[in-house]
């Protein structure tokens, strides 16, 4: 299927296929990402630790502890530790299946009807194919990502704390690398471009400056839901984007498919 503009000749591949079912499922996987918030309350009003969960002092990784016991200075203990973990799996997933149904045309442009993705290959220099290439990037750190925060989910912080904080390291660096690329490329194709720029600005200052104090801060749950919170909004809104545009789209290529021909 091809988008309602309809590349043609010399131009076929460089029109994104903004009418693709695959573009969509990947748009709608990233806005998922969002109930995160809902899971997140539900995990934190059945705490049974000491002492009662602070956003603010506790850790997110806290709600998802396997055991109920002492552990980092202070009692952890949530019994809904199994619909945290599943939380942290499903928005693994969720942005995996983003970086691998959203191509680099489509994040190129901003799934923007009508606008080329000119493949490296194809650019007459070298300022045309850099958003092909760095929509390229952002697909794999996405993906890498991804994977990170599956890991948090798959391993929670009091069985292999090791590799629970390389998923979070995966998680916290390339997340925010990520939206702050795409906000870059973004910019003039939608005015959310800033909001995407915004998102990673925050979430990766932060991480750097948690990397700078080598992990010693107060408020450790504050700090980290800075890091990830503007992650999780961010990915939501690109995912909005896109859903919103190839549907656009769609529905103008059935109109397109509807209408009588004249003769």
């Amino acid at each position: 299927m091809t988008t309602a503009a309809g590349p043609r000749g010399g131009d076929r591949g460089l029109l994104p296929d903004l009418a693709g079912r695959r573009e969509l499922v990947g748009g709608w996987a990233a806005i998922t990402l969002i109930h995160y918030f809902v899971v997140e309350a539900i995990a934190m009003a059945a705490w049974r630790g000491d002492p009662p969960y602070d956003r603010r002092e506790h850790v997110i990784s806290d709600l998802g502890a396997a055991n109920c016991g002492p552990f980092n200075g202070y009692e952890v203990c949530s019994p809904l530790n199994w619909l945290m973990n599943a939380s942290f799996v499903l928005q693994g997933v969720a942005m995996v299946m983003g970086a691998v149904l959203v191509s680099s045309a489509v994040l190129s442009v901003a799934a923007e009807p009508g606008q080329r993705g000119i493949r490296p290959s194809m650019a007459s220099r070298s300022a045309e194919a850099f958003p092909w290439i760095a929509a390229g990037a952002v697909r794999a750190l996405i993906l890498v990502a991804g994977i990170g925060q599956a890991m948090v989910g798959l391993v929670p912080e009091d069985t292999e704390l090791a590799l629970h904080l390389m998923g979070a390291g995966m998680y916290f660096i390339a997340g925010p690398i990520a939206l702050v690329v795409l906000g870059l490329v973004w910019r003039g194709h939608t005015q959310m471009s800033w909001m995407v720029l915004l998102f990673g600005v925050v979430s990766l200052g932060t991480t750097i400056y948690v990397l700078a104090v080598q992990l010693r801060v107060d408020e450790a749950g504050a700090i980290e839901r800075t890091m990830a919170y503007p992650i999780i909004l961010g990915l939501s809104l690109v995912g909005l984007i896109v859903a919103h545009r190839v549907t656009r789209e769609r529905k103008a290529v059935r109109t397109l498919g509807q209408r009588p021909s004249v003769q």
